[in-house]
C-alpha cells in the first residue's frame, strides 16, 4: 500500500496512529483533519502532524456544511437518540468520512484508516460511510488490526511518550473528548462508573448549574421553513447562530446529559454531553412545530423521529431509508416559519411565547366559549361512538361476573 488517507483528529489515538501506520504499513499517510468547530482543538495541528510523520495535512473547513446538510435536518425530524442524546458525534462522523473520501480519490489514496476503536460507535460510521461513496477503497482500523499491540489507554500514552508524540491527555485527565460546534462529549476515566457523580471539571464549554447566573435569560429564535434564521430580531448565518446559542447556552448550564446510551454493538456505556445552543434550538423548534403542524402529521412525525435517530446513531446517514424520511421531514417544515421566545435559567429552558404565520391555534376555539366552529352538542354523539367498543367490553365482563 503506497498512500493511505487517516482521519486525523490530533487526539491520543490518530496522533499515534501516524508512526503506526508507517511502521506496520509503510506507507506514506496524509492526515485529513476536519473543521467542525472545534476552535482551540486545531491550534498547532499542521506542525504536530507534519512532525509526527505525516506527509501532509488537510485542514478542512465544513462547519457550515456541518450545520446546514446534516444538524439541521436532524433537528427537523426531531431526532433523539434514547430521549437525551442529541446526535452531536453521530451526525459528524458521515461527514468526516465523506471528505476523506473525496481526498483520497484526489490523492490516488488506497486505504482509508480511523482511530475508532472495535468496542464504539465511530467505527460503524466511518465504515459504513466509506462502504457507500467508494467500496474500492480499502479500510485501516488499527484498533482491531492483528498487529496493533496496545490496549488500553495507559499504553497508548506510553507509546506516545517513547516517540516524543505530545498528547492533550494524561493519566489525571484522560477522557476521551470530542468536540464541535455542536456539542462536546466526555467518556472515560472516573466516568466509566455510573455510580460516580461527573466531577465538575469534565463541564469545559459550559457552567455548572451552581455556577449559572442567578437571574433568567430571554432568548428569542426566529424560524423559516424549520430552519433557524435569527437570534433576538438579528439575522445570522448558521454558523454565527449556533456560536450566539452555544454562548446563551454554556452561561446558563443548558444542555447537560449524563445518560448510560446502548451502543450498536450491544455495549452500555456511561457519556457526559454538554450541547447549550443545540439543547435550546431543538426546544424552540419544537415548541414552533406545536402550533403549526396538525395532529395526525405531528403523531407520525415523532414515531419516525426514533428510526431517524437511530438510523444517525448507527452510521447509516447514507441509507436510502433516511434519505425518504428527509423527504418526509421536508413536508412538514414547509409551514414551520415564526418565532419562539425562551427563559433560560440554570440548566431549564423554558417557553413564554411562540408566534406563526400560519398557526393552527385558533383562540376561540381553544376557549371554554361557545363558536361556530364546534358545537359542544356534538359531543355527545361524538362520544358514543368512539367508546362504543369499550362499551362492549364492559358489558361482556360485566356479563361474565353477573353469571
Amino acid at each position: 500500500m503506497k498512500k493511505v488517507v487517516l482521519l486525523y483528529s490530533g487526539g491520543l489515538d490518530t496522533s499515534i496512529m501516524i508512526p503506526w501506520l508507517k511502521e506496520n504499513y509503510n506507507c506514506e499517510v496524509i492526515a485529513v483533519c476536519a473543521d467542525l468547530g472545534q476552535e482551540e482543538e486545531l491550534s498547532g495541528l499542521q506542525e504536530k502532524a507534519i512532525t509526527t510523520g505525516a506527509s501532509k495535512l488537510y485542514i478542512e473547513n465544513l462547519t457550515e456544511e456541518f450545520i446546514t446538510d446534516f444538524v439541521y435536518p436532524t433537528m427537523q425530524a426531531g431526532a433523539v437518540y434514547e430521549d437525551c442524546y442529541l446526535l452531536g458525534t453521530s451526525f459528524a462522523r458521515p461527514l468526516i468520512a465523506k471528505r476523506a473520501v473525496e481526498i483520497a480519490q484526489k490523492e490516488g489514496a488506497e486505504a482509508i484508516a480511523h482511530g475508532a476503536t472495535g468496542k464504539g460507535n465511530d467505527q460503524v460510521r466511518f465504515e459504513l460511510t466509506i462502504m457507500a461513496l467508494d467500496p474500492t477503497l480499502k479500510i485501516i482500523a488499527p484498533w482491531k488490526d492483528q498487529l496493533w499491540t496496545l490496549h488500553s489507554r495507559e499504553e497508548c500514552i506510553a507509546y506516545a511518550n517513547e516517540r516524543n508524540i505530545p498528547v492533550s491527555q494524561s493519566k489525571k485527565r484522560i477522557y476521551s473528548e470530542d468536540r464541535n460546534i455542536w456539542h462536546i462529549s466526555h467518556e472515560g476515566g472516573v466516568l466509566e462508573d455510573p455510580a460516580n457523580e461527573a466531577p465538575d471539571d469534565v463541564y469545559t464549554i459550559s457552567n455548572t448549574i451552581e455556577n449559572a447566573p442567578d437571574k433568567a435569560e430571554y432568548v428569542e429564535i426566529g424560524f423559516e421553513k424549520g430552519a433557524p434564521v435569527s437570534v433576538n430580531g438579528t439575522k445570522m448565518g448558521p454558523v454565527e447562530l449556533i456560536t450566539e446559542l452555544n454562548k446563551a447556552g454554556a452561561r446558563n448550564a443548558i444542555g447537560h446529559v449524563d445518560v448510560v446510551e446502548n451502543r450498536l454493538v450491544g455495549i452500555k456505556s456511561r457519556g457526559i454531553y454538554e450541547t447549550p445552543g443545540g439543547t435550546i434550538l431543538y426546544a424552540a423548534h419544537r415548541q414552533l412545530e406545536n402550533l403549526v403542524v396538525d395532529r395526525d402529521t405531528a403523531h407520525q412525525k415523532d414515531v419516525l423521529a426514533i428510526k431517524y435517530a437511530e438510523l444517525v446513531y448507527n452510521g447509516q446517514w447514507y441509507s436510502p431509508l433516511r434519505e425518504a424520511l428527509d423527504a418526509f421531514v421536508a413536508v412538514t417544515q414547509q409551514n414551520v416559519t415564526g418565532t419562539v421566545r425562551l427563559k433560560l435559567y440554570k440548566g431549564n429552558v423554558v417557553p413564554s411565547g411562540t408566534k406563526a404565520d400560519k398557526s393552527l391555534y385558533i383562540e376561540d376555539l381553544a376557549s371554554f366559549s361557545d363558536t361556530e366552529l364546534y358545537d359542544q352538542k356534538d359531543a355527545t354523539g361524538f362520544i358514543k361512538i368512539f367508546g362504543l367498543p369499550m362499551k362492549v367490553c364492559g358489558m361482556v365482563e360485566r356479563g361474565k361476573s353477573e353469571k
